[in-house]
């Protein structure tokens, strides 16, 4: 489907206009300021919808009150008015009758009309990248996958980071209890055994004592035998008493053992400690490479995307820092390589509305303009260029706002 008449009343600079394209190459020129950029730009006005109502602020021409654009498609008609700062929308078949969703007729049949291949090669290499995205239609899977890489990446490099600071770990020291010694409880038994040390050396006394009655009172036996029975019976119930008694105990061994409760503690505190240090290495050496996994498969994925995705040429690419072309950077393909690729691009961009908007045509030279001649006639399309100058005999001149 191709523009068979274009007509234009008051749209931007135009006051009056109709067009009726030859062939497949249509030329505007003129003047600057004369109109020529509004007649490519009632193209779009008429079936771009809210997204060409966007780019053009003051569609009526200055002065005036309307203005109409009708453009003519063979299987349809599209009018589209401005009043003051409403727009209004009809879409006809070719029996005349109206599409109650004129929008949706338009949208379903227009690609992306708006793409210039002119001025996408004049495009800085990362928005030429991100137009390409668009017009393949992955740019919002891309960017998805891209961000979650960055947050996996980012995630990845601080537990690196946390990782390196715990530094190098001694080794854990063998012979070491787990738990720590309590110095209260050695404390509490030392005290237990000072007191029963004082009780033997108590009751030893008392031993000695009665050994030295019985001794006097063994010199005064016949004096005071009464005296040496009652001793020698006291010495024997001691005799039994101390028989009784336990061991003494080694204090001394237990102060011992109470100087080196603080060295032993020390030891479990740092076992402990390594013990901790070695388990957050080991979780974050973890971390570390289940991050590394999810960077690898978010890779994957994105690889995988960017082979399953369809361009419109073939040899068409793109890394990281723009388009490529045969595995070269757009940039460095040669102008006439330039030209036929986002020419394709174009076309690829609108199959069903075979239009093609070229602006500022002027940069364009002869060897150029015949290429798309060329293109346009081997893939049946309408391409519209805007040109300062132009003597061609097909060329349309747009002086003051009409065409003549």
């Amino acid at each position: 489907m191709k523009i068979i008449k274009l007509t234009a009343e008051n749209y931007k600079r135009l006051r009056a206009i109709e067009i009726t394209p030859d062939g497949t190459l249509q030329v505007i020129t003129g003047h600057n300021a004369q109109g020529k950029t509004s007649v490519l730009d009632a193209i779009w006005a008429a079936i771009g919808g809210g997204q060409a109502s966007r780019e053009t602020a003051m569609p009526i021409r200055d002065g005036e009150d309307k203005a109409r654009v009708t453009l003519d498609l063979g299987d349809l008609q599209v009018t589209r008015t401005w009043t003051g700062d409403k727009s209004a929308l009809t879409v006809t078949n070719a029996d005349g009758a109206r599409y109650p969703s004129p929008q949706s007729v338009l949208d379903a049949l227009v690609g992306r009309l708006s793409f210039d291949p002119l001025a996408f090669t004049r495009l800085s290499p990362r928005d030429q990248r991100e137009s390409l995205l668009g017009l393949v239609g992955i740019e919002d899977q891309l960017a998805e996958l891209n961000r979650l890489r960055a947050e996996a990446f980012a995630e990845r490099t601080a537990v690196g980071r946390e990782g390196k600071a715990l530094g190098d770990i001694p080794p854990i020291e063998e012979g070491v209890p787990d738990e720590e010694v309590s110095a209260g409880q050695i404390v509490s038994r030392i005290r237990d055994a000072e007191a029963q040390a004082r009780r033997i050396d108590d009751e030893m006394r008392a031993l000695e004592k009665a050994q030295s009655q019985v001794e006097y009172w063994q010199q005064q036996l016949v004096e005071a035998q009464a005296g040496l029975d009652k001793a020698a019976a006291q010495y024997a119930a001691q005799q039994r008493l101390v028989k009784g008694l336990p061991e003494r105990p080694a204090v001394s061994d237990l102060e011992a053992e109470l100087a080196q409760v603080e060295q032993t503690n020390r030891k479990v505190r740092d076992n402990r400690a390594r013990r901790q240090v070695l388990a957050e290495q080991a979780d974050l050496r973890k971390q570390y490479a289940d991050l590394g996994a999810q960077i690898d498969e978010l890779d994957h994925a994105k690889a995988t995307l960017l082979a399953e995705a369809t361009f419109p040429v073939e040899g068409l690419g793109f890394d990281e820092s723009g388009v490529t072309y045969n595995g070269v950077p757009f940039s460095q393909a040669s102008s006439a390589e330039q030209i036929r690729v986002s020419l394709a691009m174009a076309m690829a961009a609108n199959p069903r509305l075979r239009v093609i908007r070229i602006l500022d045509g002027s940069l364009l030279d002869a060897d150029s303009m015949r290429q798309i001649a060329e293109m346009a006639t081997a893939r049946d399309y309408q391409v519209w260029v805007e040109r300062v100058e132009d003597d061609s005999a097909s060329a349309i001149v747009i002086e003051d706002g009409v065409a003549s």
